[in-house]
């Protein structure tokens, strides 16, 4: 597929609704709350399907700059790829005082649930202000 610049309104509200089964799922789980690496392990999960929702977006839509898309994309390279761990990066002018998360590069990629909210929400207000 080609990179996209664009999304429909209709893409955004799925992914919203998705974001919102996502976190009824986990609350139903009982024991998850009290185990964070459940809990990581969950939220890992999501913010990559999220992630992939959305995968095709260019960079002239998701920008250099630290915002919600970059913050994302780098931190589901950290997952995927970097065992975890957020490493340095030359694509993404990435300062940690201006993302959504506050991680710096090194830290251990551990979401908690208001973490994933609070990412997800960001995510999809950007892509919504930039995509429409």
């Amino acid at each position: 597929m080609l990179g996209r610049k664009n999304y429909t309104p209709e893409e955004i509200a799925a992914a919203r609704a998705a974001v919102g089964r996502q976190l009824a799922a986990y609350d139903a789980l009982a024991g998850a709350r009290n185990d964070p690496a459940a809990e990581a392990t969950y939220f890992a999960a999501t913010l990559m399907a999220l992630d992939r929702t959305f995968v095709h977006r260019v960079r002239t839509v998701t920008g250099k700059d630290t915002n919600p898309l970059s913050e994302v994309e780098l931190l589901v390279d950290a997952l995927m790829l970097e065992g975890g761990i957020l490493p340095p990066t030359t694509v993404v002018r990435y300062v940690p005082e201006e993302s959504v998360l506050g991680l710096k590069v090194g830290d251990t990629v551990a979401l908690t649930r208001d973490d994933f909210e609070r990412l997800a929400t960001a995510f999809l207000d950007t892509i919504e202000a930039r995509c429409l």
